[in-house]
């Protein structure tokens, strides 16, 4: 009895650690999405939806080379230590960080070079958009950059700690907006120069957008240097360890290069069936569109808005990434220390998270839609990013729910699944795609619900496995039924607060602003009425005692 209720305290403890670590990355994930959108508001003001279009464009294919590359490396890396660590094998784990170094010394080089000398091929054949070859360009030594930018991250996560990495990404963003809003503004300015020598009106929209990218690359090298100093300065405890290291067996460094190896190798090609699907939109659309007649100039603009449209669903989603991202190297050690009652609880609280956010999310960006998109982009047309907000809102549940699901089962160490998901709901996405597209004609509108119908069979297929793997169920009502009646609640009182005040002042800005207020507010209060969070779990998250004692005040809880 004595050692259940050890055991019981140490799940609670683990699960208590992993949260607050998840929450460091899921406030550092929201600080970088709200700062990308307040500098892509001013950046999509200065490119303009064709320009837009451009700098989406080169995005998807610089991000589908990031992860053929390196975006595994921080999951891949952070699995490898915290096993080792958790087995006390510190020699072995410092081997991990070399090993891995060199990893990414070559798939870095090796992506940044396919960029670079394939940016014509990618711009003109693949996207039908030929002026984005000066965006992937610039955006090709970035990706030699994130190579190890991923290894000092996943090193970090490792070792239990969230907080370099979620400094270093808040960093990266700052510099990324101010260099890339200045740049786009200068190299703009360049390209109308250009367009009248040239005759044409395409390069000022290219030029700014290769301007935007170059933010991007700084925004890495501000972001490595940090984790650099913060890795010297980890040295002596590093050196310290080692010396306590009692390990008899030494891996060497093929054979830890080869568990690398297979450790990324399916996680690649997961990620890669799981965010190929935005390359593969681009490419049907704009092929697809150029068949029927559309010019290039109104494929890369229509694009543009999808790119808006992304950047305000990206926000929530961002605090899955980050809770899996926390997920994936807690688990790691939980199966390592043979601690299942661990896994179940980790499971079951980051799910449940991950809801508490998404649903709200969802409900407030469909009932808000309009007064949002026209706040963050006054100074254009936003009927067509309206109806896509409006209707394509529902994707925030489902990919934060496919995000955090992935996570679960790449850290419980069953990698292919989610390769295998993905490619199954990949290929039901292209099917259903081509058909909105071509057979019933809806135009920019097939990738938003085409995507809507990838997340979705992603979550039933992950979540099948989770249940298979692990002898799971996810309760309910707490995840989901009532997280949906609070949002409700919530919707209907941002939207007469938009109302009230929009008729009051006539200013949209203030109605949105106290709208999100009031949600927010509501949400809180009607969440914890209904019990859907107790205290044990608002004390285990960043603030928490501050929350409770609020909630104390107002007799909530």
């Amino acid at each position: 009895m004595e050692k259940n209720k050890t055991s019981r305290k140490q799940a609670k403890r683990g699960s208590s650690n992993f949260l607050i670590q998840g929450a460091i990355l899921a406030v550092a994930g929201i600080i970088v999405r709200v700062i990308g959108m307040f500098y892509r508001i001013p950046l999509a003001d200065i490119l303009g939806n064709e320009g837009n279009g451009y700098y989406s464009s080169a995005y998807s294919i610089y991000s589908l080379l990031l992860i053929v590359s390196s975006y595994s490396l921080p999951t891949a890396v952070s699995k490898m230590i915290a096993t080792r660590l958790a087995r006390k094998e510190y020699c072995n784990s410092i081997r991990v960080l070399k090993v891995s170094l060199f990893y990414g010394t070559v798939v870095g080089g090796l992506g940044a070079a396919v960029l670079w000398f394939g940016a014509d091929l990618f711009a003109s054949r693949f996207l039908k958009m030929p002026y984005t070859f000066y965006a992937l360009k610039t955006l090709a030594p970035t990706i030699w950059v994130i190579a190890y930018l991923g290894v000092f991250r996943g090193y970090f996560q490792g070792i239990g700690t969230m907080l370099p990495t979620a400094i270093s990404q808040v960093l990266e963003q700052i510099v990324n907006a101010i260099i890339s809003v200045y740049a786009a503004s200068r190299l703009f300015q360049a390209g109308l120069r250009s367009n009248l020598v040239h005759g044409s009106t395409e390069y000022s929209f290219a030029f700014g957008a290769a301007g935007g990218t170059i933010g991007t690359g700084a925004g890495a090298v501000a972001a490595l240097l940090f984790l650099l100093f913060i890795l010297f300065s980890y040295k002596p405890i590093m050196r310290k360890q080692a010396r306590r290291d009692r390990t008899r067996r030494r891996e060497s460094y093929g054979e830890l290069s080869g568990v690398l190896f297979m450790t990324v190798f399916p996680i690649v090609l997961s990620s890669v069936a799981y965010n190929i699907s935005t390359v593969i939109d681009n490419s049907i659309y704009g092929n697809g569109m150029a068949a029927m007649g559309m010019g290039a100039s109104e494929i890369a603009s229509n694009w543009g808005v999808i790119g808006k449209y992304q950047l305000l669903f990206n926000i929530p989603v961002a605090i899955a990434n980050s809770l899996s991202s926390a997920l994936i190297p807690s688990l790691s050690r939980a199966m390592a220390e043979g601690q299942k009652g661990q896994l179940k609880s980790k499971v079951s609280m980051v799910i449940r998270f991950s809801m508490l956010i998404a649903i709200p999310a969802t409900v407030g960006l469909t009932v808000l839609a309009g007064p949002i998109c026209n706040m963050l982009f006054s100074r254009n047309d936003n009927s067509a990013l309206i109806k896509m907000v409006m209707y394509g809102s529902v994707a925030v549940v489902f990919f934060s729910l496919s995000t955090v699901t992935n996570g679960v089962l790449q850290g419980i160490n069953r990698m292919q699944t989610p390769l295998k998901n993905a490619i199954i709901s990949l290929i039901l996405h292209v099917i259903i795609l081509c058909v909105m597209l071509f057979g019933f004609r809806l135009g920019i509108y097939s990738v938003v619900y085409s995507n809507i119908l990838f997340a979705f069979t992603m979550c039933i297929l992950n979540g099948a496995a989770i249940g298979r793997f692990l002898n799971y169920r996810q309760e309910y009502k707490k995840t989901f039924i009532l997280p949906l009646l609070a949002s409700g609640v919530m919707g209907a009182a941002a939207y007469g607060t938009y109302f009230l005040v929009h008729l009051t002042l006539k200013r949209n800005v203030f109605g949105v602003l106290a709208a999100i207020a009031v949600a927010v507010v509501v949400y809180g209060i009607i969440l914890l009425k209904l019990r859907c969070v107790d205290e044990s779990e608002l004390l285990n998250v960043p603030g928490g005692k501050k929350l409770v004692g609020i909630a104390r005040k107002f007799h909530l809880m």
